[in-house]
């Protein structure tokens, strides 16, 4: 109702009553600004097609009522077509469920643990495949299979020498399970562990459908809103694998590099455009190749905000860059691939594309990868507003990452999401501008007479 007070949002996300060090959620339910239940449902045609455009734009002013984040972001995260109606989404649902269960079996058979209700955090196998036969272990594997460790290691060295994917995979699932342990434990809803099993779960199944990435360290921050948000297990993968088609190329190592250092080469150079002297001063301490932000585009963001506000962030980020191809997209690539840019075939209508999406289409803000995520330019932001206290009290990278570090809980989403508009707005325009004056200077070198 207009006019009535901002209701919190933390009640939606309890938190243990021991952990007071736990950072307050800055986001509030704000009544005609939040995508409220009534918004939502009104949003959509008799037929079940959805009216993207309007959703986007009531996100943009005051996020998600918490009681529909998930069926919003099932949305936001191209699992389904906007243009899509009530009984093929259904159908969609219920075939990926059947998909999921289908992987999961498949984990299952060659661990049990998997679907178990448990999880594990040592190491099953060494690095060429034995049995790891120390106690912990076994009593790990005793109580997830409900029979003994020894059976399972003689069934599981029965059929010869494991193959590498699987050596590989078993290898993962002890570094998943230590991460869970960790991941989001000041929540009141993974003192069940029911929950962080199934968090467990996702996780190993994705490692295995995902080989060329498999599991590394900081996926569990990003699925775990997913498995708080939505009930069905199959329906949370789902969620995160589509998040994963947006990320994983940040995973990917080859040895020299980690995927997520050309977008710290991309944020290099946006520095150095929007604030060349904060840029310098990173530079002269040593932060030039900005490692120290690789955290922040890892997991998005979600140490450096209280678990609420950081799903308030995301939200804001994928209503911003939303591209109504999403979901034809990922559809005509199997899981485990990243955003290939394809057509529907039909034209894409800027209304129902998001504010970032459209200053790229305008202004052709892409590089050779395709375009920015919208991430770096968060990033870029954070920086811009701490450009001061960077300039000032940072005598080096123990003090740039110390000044970073004290800003967690301190920030405000959707200032931080204004910013990076802004902020790519100013760098598209610099850019072009840039390369009008080099195509400019060009020109008049070929048309000058061959005499001078």
């Amino acid at each position: 109702m207009w006019g009535a007070a901002a209701e919190p949002a933390d009640s939606y996300y309890q938190v243990r009553p021991e952990c007071t060090d736990v950072a307050k959620t800055r986001f509030k339910i704000k009544p005609g600004k939040t995508l409220s239940v009534r918004k939502w449902q009104a949003a959509f045609l008799q037929d079940g097609t959805l009216d993207i455009g309007k959703t986007l734009r009531r996100i943009r002013r005051g996020g998600i009522h918490p009681s529909i984040r998930g069926e919003v972001w099932e949305f936001l995260l191209g699992c389904y077509d906007p243009s899509s109606t009530f009984d093929e989404r259904e159908q969609i649902r219920q075939r990926r469920r059947k998909q999921y269960a289908s992987w999961k079996e498949e984990c299952k058979k060659m661990f049990p643990v998997i679907g178990s209700g448990s999880f594990i955090t040592a190491p099953v196998v060494t690095e060429n495949g034995q049995p790891n036969l120390d106690p912990l272990v076994l009593q790990e594997l005793d109580f997830g299979t409900n029979s003994s460790g020894s059976v399972f290691f003689k069934k599981l060295t029965s059929r010869g020498p494991l193959d590498k994917k699987v050596i590989q995979w078993l290898l993962s699932l002890h570094q998943i399970g230590l991460d869970v342990n960790r991941t989001d434990r000041s929540l009141e809803f993974y003192e069940k562990k029911e929950n962080l099993s199934k968090l467990w779960d996702i996780l190993s199944v994705y490692a295995w459908i995902d080989q060329d990435v498999g599991y590394c360290q900081g996926m569990s921050d990003l699925c775990s809103p997913m498995i708080v948000l939505l009930e069905d297990e199959a329906d949370s993968f789902f969620c995160f694998e589509r998040l994963m088609r947006r990320l994983r190329g940040n995973f990917r190592s080859t040895g020299r590099s980690v995927g997520v250092e050309a977008q710290l080469t991309h944020l290099s150079s946006i520095t150095q455009i929007i604030d060349p002297k904060l840029h310098q001063h990173l530079d002269k301490l040593g932060g030039g190749d900005y490692l120290f932000a690789i955290r922040m585009l890892m997991v998005q963001f979600r140490r450096e905000f209280s678990f609420c506000d950081s799903l308030y962030l995301w939200e804001m980020m994928w209503a911003l860059e939303y591209d109504p191809d999403l979901f034809h997209v990922y559809e005509a690539h199997q899981c485990g691939s990243e955003k290939v840019e394809v057509s529907n075939g039909k034209p894409k209508s800027m209304s129902q594309c998001g504010k970032y999406e459209r200053q790229n289409m305008r202004n052709g803000g892409k590089s050779a990868e395709g375009p920015l995520p919208i991430s770096v330019f968060l990033v870029a932001s954070v920086l811009k507003d701490k450009s001061s206290k960077l300039m000032t009290e940072a005598r080096g990278l123990d003090d740039v990452v110390k000044i970073l570090n004290d800003m967690s809980g301190n920030l405000d989403a959707k200032k931080t999401c204004s910013g990076a508009i802004k902020i790519h707005k100013k760098y598209l325009r610099k850019v072009i501008s840039k390369f009008l004056f080099i195509f400019s200077l060009s020109c008049l070198c070929v048309s000058l007479p061959e005499s001078l």
